[in-house]
C-alpha cells in the first residue's frame, strides 16, 4: 500500500506539536518552582506543634496568611499550617511568655497575581503556541508541502507580447499557432487537426526561451501557469509528486490554459542513472509527471511548455510524441536577427543619430539576445557616467569591448619594452589577418589592458553568417593564431608567455580538422572523435579509444605536422612584411587603439589588398 506524503506530513506535524508542548510545560513547571518564592524545610502537623511549644522548644513565632513559621531553639525552622478560624492558641502561647510572637501583614491581593502566574498564564501561553504552530502549518507549513508552487499569470499583469520578440521569427511563428488554437480551436478541430500536447523549447543560454513564454502568457489571453523545475524537488519524500498532481489539478480546472516549466532538466534528467542510481525523489516526481501528461486520464486543453538548454539529460519518455510532440529549437540570431533584436532594445533608448544596429550587429558575432540586450545597458551606463544626452556610437564601441574583453585596467603601468612586445604581438595577429585571403577582416586592435587578463587583442568579424567553413579558411585562420608568437620571436628573438591563449585555441583547432572533419591527407575522410560519456547519466562506460595505437601516433604527427606549417608560412609572411610590421606596431604603440576607418587606411597605406581565394 502506497504511503500518502501529506498524512506522513500531518503526523510528523503532529508529534513536533506534541514535542513542543510537553517541552513548554516542563519549562513552566521549572519557572513556577524557582519563582515561588523559598519554601521552609519541612512542615509538621499542628499537634506536633502544640508539643513543641508545651516542651519548651520554641523561642519565635511568625504568623502570615494563617501560616506559622517556627522557629526551634536548635535553630531549625518548621512549618505550621493554622486551624481555619483558629489561629494561634493564646492561652498556649501565654503560659510561655519567653516565645516572641510576630504577627506579618497578610498579603492582600498577592494570591491573585499568584493565582496568575501558576494557573491562568502557563494556559494562555499554551494556547497561543498552539495556534501559532497551527497558523504556521495551514499558511506554509508541512500541511502544504504538497501544494504546487506554479503562478498563475494573467493577461493584464505581463506587458510582454509577440512584438517584443525579434531575431527568432520561425520559432515565434511556431509558438503563435498554439495561441491561435487556444483562441479558435474550431479552426483546427474542423480539419481533425490535434494541437500538440507539449513543446519542448531548446536552446543555448539567452537565446529567449522564457521570452517566448511571457509573449504567450501575453498574448494567448487563457490561464497561464509558470513553474520552475527546481520547485518540485524538496528534501522530504513524496512532495513533489504531490505537487505535479496538485498543479495539474488545478490546470484541469482552468482549461484551456498552458502550463510553463522553465529548466525541466532539473527535474526531468534520465532515470536509473548510473552511479548517481536509486529510486530517489526525482524520479518519483518525474513519473508523476509522465503520467500527467500522457497517462490513464487525457489532458483536453492543457498545453505543456518546457524549456531547457540539456535536452540531452532529459529522459527519452519524457521526449516522446504524446508529452512533447513538439520539439523547437531557438537558434543564436544570425546578422539580420542581431539587427532586429537591437532595435528592439533601442526603442525606450535616446540613441544618436549615429548609432546604427546594423553595423552593430556585424560588430557583435556569436551574440544572443540577453548579450544584445546587456550592450545595450553597458553602452547606456557609460553615457550616463559622462553625463551625454544622447547615446552615441562610441559608447556601443567601448561596451562592446567591456562585453568582450572586460574593463579597462587604468591601474597598470607597463613599461616600454611590455608595451613593444604587446604591440607586435597585436600587430602579428592584425597584418596576417590583412595579408591571408581567407581570413575574416580586422576590425580592431587595441594595446590597452582589460579586466580579463589580457593585456592586448585583435578582433577580426565576419563579412558575413557562415554556416559552414572551408578547409583554406581553417588553415588561415590557424595560421593568423600564430601571428602574435610568430612576430615576437622575429623581432625580440625570443618567446613570451603572452601567446598561451593563441596556442591553445591552435591546437583545439588543429586537433579537430585532423580527428573530426577529416582534414588530413594521410589519415584520409575519417572521423575518430570520441563520444562523450556521462557515467551519471546511466550511460553505458565504453572504450574511449576505438582505434590501433599507429593510428593514434599518425593523428598526432598530422596535429603536429599542421600545426608547424601554419607556424612558418606565419613567420616567413611576417619576415617579407617585417616593414609593414615596424610600422604597424609604431603606429599602434602612438594611439593604442585603432579600429574602423582608421584602421582601413592605415592598411591601405601599408600593405596591398588580399586577393580572395
Amino acid at each position: 500500500m502506497d504511503k500518502d506524503p501529506l498524512r506522513d506530513a500531518r503526523n510528523r506535524n503532529l508529534r513536533n506539536i506534541a514535542f513542543v508542548t510537553v517541552m513548554v510545560i516542563v519549562g513552566l513547571i521549572f519557572v513556577q518552582y524557582w519563582l515561588g518564592g523559598d519554601k521552609p524545610t519541612n512542615e509538621i502537623p499542628y499537634s506536633d506543634f502544640e508539643g513543641l511549644v508545651a516542651e519548651d522548644q520554641v523561642i519565635a513565632i511568625v504568623v502570615k496568611d494563617n501560616v506559622a513559621t517556627v522557629t526551634a531553639r536548635d535553630q531549625e525552622t518548621v512549618r505550621v499550617v493554622l486551624p481555619d478560624g483558629k489561629g494561634l492558641d493564646t492561652d498556649l502561647i501565654k503560659a510561655h511568655p519567653g516565645i516572641k510572637v510576630t504577627y506579618e501583614r497578610p498579603s492582600d491581593g498577592n494570591w491573585f497575581v499568584s493565582l496568575l502566574l501558576t494557573t491562568v498564564l502557563p494556559v494562555l501561553v499554551l494556547i497561543v503556541i498552539w495556534f501559532y504552530i497551527m497558523r504556521r502549518t495551514q499558511t506554509g507549513g508541512a500541511l502544504t508541502f504538497g501544494q504546487s508552487k506554479a503562478k498563475l499569470v494573467r493577461p493584464d499583469t505581463t506587458q510582454v507580447t509577440f512584438a517584443d520578440v525579434a531575431g527568432v521569427d520561425e520559432v515565434r511563428d511556431e509558438v503563435k499557432e498554439i495561441v491561435e488554437y487556444l483562441k479558435d480551436q474550431k479552426r483546427f478541430s474542423r480539419l481533425g487537426a490535434e494541437i500538440p500536447k507539449g513543446v519542448l523549447l531548446v536552446g543555448a543560454p539567452g537565446t529567449g526561451k522564457t521570452l517566448l513564454a511571457k509573449a504567450m502568457a501575453g498574448e494567448a489571453h487563457v490561464p497561464f501557469f509558470s513553474i520552475s523545475g527546481s520547485d518540485f524537488v524538496e528534501m522530504f519524500v513524496g512532495v513533489g509528486a504531490a505537487r505535479v498532481r496538485d498543479m495539474f489539478e488545478k490546470a484541469k480546472a482552468s482549461t484551456p490554459c498552458i502550463i510553463f516549466i522553465d529548466e525541466i532538466d532539473a527535474v526531468g534528467r534520465k532515470r536509473g542513472a548510473g552511479l548517481g542510481g536509486g529510486h530517489d525523489e526525482r524520479e518519483q516526481t518525474l513519473n508523476q509527471l509522465l503520467a500527467e501528461m500522457d497517462g490513464f486520464q487525457p489532458n483536453k486543453g492543457i498545453i505543456i511548455m518546457a524549456a531547457t538548454n540539456r535536452p540531452d539529460v532529459l529522459d527519452p519518455a519524457l521526449l516522446r510524441p504524446g508529452r512533447f510532440d513538439r520539439r523547437i529549437t531557438v537558434p543564436r540570431p544570425d546578422l539580420k536577427g542581431r539587427e532586429e533584436i537591437l532595435k528592439v532594445h533601442l526603442r525606450a533608448k535616446t540613441v544618436a543619430a549615429d548609432v546604427d544596429p546594423s553595423v552593430l550587429a556585424r560588430r557583435t558575432p556569436g551574440f544572443v539576445g540577453s548579450d544584445l540586450r546587456n550592450l545595450c545597458n553597458e553602452a547606456a551606463l557609460l553615457a550616463a557616467r559622462n553625463n551625454k544626452d544622447t547615446i552615441e556610437m562610441v559608447d556601443f564601441e567601448e561596451a562592446t569591448d567591456r562585453v568582450i574583453a572586460g574593463i579597462r585596467r587604468k591601474g597598470i603601468v607597463l613599461t616600454d619594452e611590455v608595451r613593444a612586445r604587446i604591440a607586435y604581438h597585436e600587430s602579428g595577429h592584425a597584418l596576417l589577418g590583412r595579408l591571408l585571403p581567407n581570413a575574416d577582416p580586422v576590425h580592431k586592435i587595441s594595446i590597452i589592458p582589460r579586466g580579463d587578463g589580457s593585456l592586448g587583442f585583435t578582433i577580426q568579424l565576419p563579412r558575413e553568417e557562415k554556416y559552414i567553413v572551408s578547409e583554406e579558411e581553417l588553415k588561415d585562420k590557424l595560421v593568423s593564431l600564430f601571428g602574435g608568437r610568430a612576430a615576437e620571436e622575429i623581432v625580440f628573438s625570443e618567446l613570451t608567455t603572452g601567446a598561451y591563449d593563441d596556442l591553445k585555441q591552435a591546437t583545439e583547432l588543429a586537433k579537430r580538422m585532423v580527428v573530426e572533419y577529416g582534414m588530413s591527407e594521410k589519415l584520409g575522410p575519417i572521423s575518430l572523435a570520441r563520444e562523450h560519456v556521462d557515467v551519471f547519466l546511466g550511460e553505458e562506460i565504453v572504450k574511449s579509444d576505438g582505434h590501433s595505437e599507429e593510428l593514434s601516433s599518425l593523428v598526432d604527427s598530422e596535429i603536429r605536422s599542421l600545426i608547424g606549417r601554419s607556424y612558418k608560412k606565419a613567420k616567413d609572411l611576417l619576415l617579407q612584411y617585417r616593414s609593414v610590421l615596424d610600422r604597424l606596431a609604431d603606429e599602434l604603440l602612438k594611439r593604442e587603439v585603432i579600429a574602423g576607418n582608421d584602421l582601413d587606411a592605415l592598411f591601405a597605406s601599408l600593405v596591398p589588398t588580399p586577393a580572395t581565394g
